[in-house]
């Protein structure tokens, strides 16, 4: 089984619109993911893409790195999530002398890939025996 991570801090999206794209590729096929990014019309979905793009290069090499067998098709999204990153505070002048403060969020976005597990057979026979108990 073959796991890979990718994580970009510090972009420049706020969480709560990052969540919204995010939640449409959690659990889905990593090339479905790419496809449904690619023409997601919100704006976090291009660095997302990106992300996803990074988790399948950085899957690929783990397997080489391992000596294990690949394939790019059998990758799904097994984890995907965002946290809260920083805050820029800005102020914008308004009347009367007074400050107004815009709050500029950042986001931490990581999404986990990850192959099927193939289930043992002798697993599979133990369960069986319970059940006809």
């Amino acid at each position: 089984m073959v796991e890979s991570i990718a994580r970009v801090k510090h972009i420049r999206v706020t969480p709560q619109k990052a969540r919204r794209v995010v939640a449409l590729i959690k659990g889905k096929q990593a090339q479905e993911a790419l496809a449904i990014l690619k023409f997601a019309p919100q704006g976090a979905s291009e660095p997302i893409y990106k992300l996803v793009a990074s988790a399948i290069a950085n899957a690929r090499v783990k397997a080489d790195k391992d000596g294990e067998y690949l394939d790019e098709q059998d990758l799904y999204v097994s984890n995907a999530y965002v946290d809260e990153g920083t805050t820029l505070k800005r102020f914008q002048p308004r009347a009367q002398g007074r400050a107004y403060q815009i709050k500029k969020r950042t986001s931490h976005i990581t999404v986990e890939l990850a192959t099927p597990q193939v289930a043992d057979a002798g697993a599979g026979s133990a369960s069986n025996k319970k059940a006809s108990k």
